[in-house]
């Protein structure tokens, strides 16, 4: 049975988790962008109050 040769689907595996593991993840982290943290006010700004037409 040919399935129990590990010959040459043991190298496709291995060259495929090597292309999936070492070159494709750079690629894809090179157009990835990353948002800077930006520092948030600890003042809280009054909020206005609504006029009501109404009234």
């Amino acid at each position: 049975m040919p399935q129990l040769n590990p010959g040459p689907w043991f190298a496709i595996l291995i060259f495929s988790w090597l292309v999936l593991l070492v070159i494709i993840p750079p690629k894809i982290l090179k157009h990835k962008t990353f948002n800077e943290p930006t520092t948030q006010t600890t003042e809280k700004q009054k909020p206005n109050p609504w006029n009501w037409p109404w009234t």
